[in-house]
């Protein structure tokens, strides 16, 4: 049995830090819609209909008419873990243009992290191309399709306990950066996927027919690629930091 002492060391190595240590990272990215951008964006504007059963098997709990308190999952690294849950706003579109902030989660107080989640997604129509598929496939398919483009700011602030940062800062800021850098893609994919799937289905079963034709010829293909700078110039990070 622990003693009293034993009892003070573990619950010291375990308060949290009085400062935050933050991570960031910066992605772009696109998914296609075959259909023309008004047609994406009547889909888009309702998403009432669609967010929280694309968003499975995260959590997505509305808050009022725009926003939701979505849960991450369970991530964790160097023997710590946390369940993140942030609340995210769906703004209305303007010109065509989606953004995506974070908000308070109604009487909710993140055990030992902050969320700044700053999103936008852009709708550009264009002319469909069907040259990687057979000309039947493609019959009486739209003649444009609508490329959805989004970029992504995300800071993350965690306060870790003493054992933690104990640790060398490079190792916790290079883990941390990284470990982020995976949640992004791994979520933006399953995401991505499955809003362009229930779009198409919305469209009929020719249309869904059709995605996943094209899904099949891509689905290797990054969905999205980390950019660095603060600023999100595009330039791409190298291998290893992936």
């Amino acid at each position: 049995m622990p003693n009293e002492i034993d009892t003070k060391n573990s619950e010291a190595s375990t308060e949290l830090g009085k400062e935050p240590t933050w991570f960031q990272t910066h992605f772009v990215g696109c998914m296609e819609m075959y259909a023309d951008a008004q047609t994406v964006a009547e889909y888009f504007d309702a998403h009432q209909g669609w967010f929280r059963r694309c968003a499975a098997p995260m959590k997505a709990d509305p808050i009022g008419e725009n926003g939701y308190a979505l849960t991450i999952g369970r991530f964790g690294a160097l023997g710590y873990e946390v369940e993140p849950k942030i609340g995210l706003n769906l703004l209305p579109q303007q010109d065509g243009l989606y953004l995506i902030e974070t908000i308070p989660v109604p009487d909710y107080t993140p055990p030992g992290y902050e969320v700044d989640f700053k999103a936008e997604q852009e709708l550009i129509e264009k002319p469909a191309n069907y040259s990687d598929i057979g000309a039947s496939e493609s019959e009486g398919q739209p003649s444009v399709m609508t490329r959805v483009e989004w970029r992504l700011d995300l800071k993350v602030g965690v306060w870790f306990p003493k054992f933690i940062r104990a640790l060398p800062n490079s190792l916790i800021q290079k883990t941390g950066d990284r470990l982020l850098a995976q949640i992004v893609k791994q979520v933006s994919r399953r995401l991505t996927y499955k809003v362009q799937q229930d779009f198409h289905s919305s469209q009929g079963s020719d249309r869904l027919k059709l995605f996943e034709k094209k899904w099949s010829k891509t689905r290797k293909q990054e969905v999205c690629h980390q950019c660095a700078g603060p600023n999100g110039t595009g330039e791409a990070i190298a291998d290893d930091e992936e």
